[in-house]
């Protein structure tokens, strides 16, 4: 080990108090991207975020406006011309709370409790971000850094980065890299730290179905016009055969075949049905036929209802024949799929099935491909030589059954691959109620970072 990397892990493991301590402010913003009513936290945390490279020695760090919310930059660039230039992507945005009932502690006032800290955000993706950091500033306490760095820390990722992708082509010198470091993803389980390979893409919709021109008495007019209510329902009903395959035209057409060689090395991950059973609390498992739950997850598309609203939802009864129904609905995408092309397909299967009793309305929201990425790079082999290292055991590789849109944008705009990690555990409640980060795991990412910085530069 380098007089270097030693100091740099021992300053680390010296400021585990002041490192928590940050990661709480952060927390406590409440950086929701998709609500309105949130921006002046959007641009608090954007300014936190910038306050905090510059805190630690990035130059030219700037906040950079887009459509949306903005995009934080910085950059250090001393490590000179035969060293990589490394871009590290981050977002400073959180899902919403709610229902805020289910908190133990408030969503936005973090709390430590034994080993977790609990709050939007801690574990997706602002515990991720401040690894990032936290191992920077070290490796900067203990002399130079010993690659060049970039950072891309974002505000709407939560909402689908639907301006990213034009900020990044709109930037291509700014964003100029070897390749991009992503710790938005999580390990398998505590003690088994992990790298992902692949990412499914999303497609997002609203559906809306429409019938009398306003609510109805259901007494006097049931029967005499198609529910709306229950023309969605017939239609979505519909998006699935028996066998837990989607019925749209075409769909299947470009979806990437898993390999008997994937699906052996899927099959010796440490993950089987008794595991989604216990972190879903379902009475049993459901999917397409003839594949694994690992597979189904990673490598296989879906479609899932996310909201349905219609008509009375209130306490008691109301016998109201409702004028309006609608359902959010997304699909995971995998490799060769195009998110636009399943729109079309989309399209097509309600012009096919929708009867005439109704009218109907669909809203693309959000669209990113999937990406897949080669394990044998360099920078790949030197992020499992770090997480080795730190853990002590090698790491596994995995397909990720989430959405990260930067991914593909940087390999189809910037022409770089991503190295994807992070230290979220499984039971994070990510997106849920209850939120929290496992502290020792967060302490070792950012000795992991360390370690890996320093591999690249050498």
């Amino acid at each position: 080990m380098t007089t270097s990397l030693s100091a740099a892990l021992a300053f680390a493991r010296e400021s585990q108090p002041r490192y928590l301590v940050e990661l709480i402010e952060f927390v406590s913003i409440a950086s929701v991207s998709t609500d309105p009513q949130a921006k002046p936290e959007i641009q608090r945390a954007a300014q936190w975020v910038a306050s905090q490279l510059r805190s630690i020695g990035m130059n030219n760090v700037q906040i950079l406006p887009t459509a949306g919310h903005p995009v934080v930059y910085g950059e250090n660039l001393k490590a000179g011309p035969k060293k990589p230039v490394v871009l590290i992507y981050g977002h400073y945005d959180v899902q919403p709370a709610e229902p805020l009932e289910l908190w133990h502690s408030p969503a936005f006032a973090p709390q430590q409790r034994g080993e977790n800290l609990y709050g939007r955000g801690a574990s997706d993706m602002k515990g991720q971000v401040m690894v990032t950091l936290k191992a920077v500033e070290a490796l900067l306490q203990a002399g130079d850094l010993p690659v060049n760095l970039k950072w891309l820390i974002e505000g709407e990722e939560e909402i689908g980065s639907p301006h990213l992708e034009k900020f990044i082509m709109d930037n291509k010198e700014l964003l100029a890299c070897d390749f991009a470091i992503n710790p938005d993803s999580g390990m398998v389980a505590l003690d088994m730290p992990t790298i992902t390979y692949g990412l499914r893409g999303l497609a997002y919709f609203e559906l809306r179905v429409s019938g009398p021109a306003h609510d109805l008495h259901s007494g006097m007019f049931g029967g005499s016009v198609h529910n709306p209510a229950q023309a969605l329902c017939e239609l979505i009903a519909g998006m699935h055969d028996r066998e837990g395959r989607i019925t749209l035209p075409g769909f299947y057409d470009r979806v990437r075949t898993l390999d008997q060689a994937e699906r052996r090395e899927l099959a010796r991950l440490p993950i089987n049905d008794s595991f989604y059973l216990e972190q879903t609390g379902a009475p049993a498992l459901y999917g397409e036929a003839n594949y694994s739950t690992v597979e189904r997850v990673g490598g296989r598309p879906t479609l899932e209802v996310n909201g349905l609203l219609s008509g009375f939802t209130g306490e008691g009864t109301k016998t109201v024949l409702p004028a309006h129904a609608m359902a959010k609905i997304s699909m995971r995408l995998v490799p060769d799929q195009d998110p636009y092309e399943v729109e079309r397909q989309l399209r097509r299967y309600l012009e096919e099935h929708a009867p005439g009793t109704i009218r109907w309305e669909l809203l693309l929201h959000s669209a990113s491909p999937a990406s897949i990425s080669n394990i044998q790079l360099p920078a790949v082999t030197a992020l499992a030589q770090a997480l080795e290292d730190t853990w002590g055991k090698p790491p596994i590789y995995k397909r990720e059954g989430g959405s990260v849109p930067v991914v593909a944008q940087m390999q189809s705009i910037l022409g770089i691959e991503s190295v994807i990690t992070g230290f979220g555990l499984p039971d994070d409640n990510l997106h849920a109620p209850n939120e929290k980060l496992h502290l020792p795991t967060y302490f070792k990412g950012i000795e992991v970072f360390i370690r890996y910085l320093d591999l690249l530069g050498s």
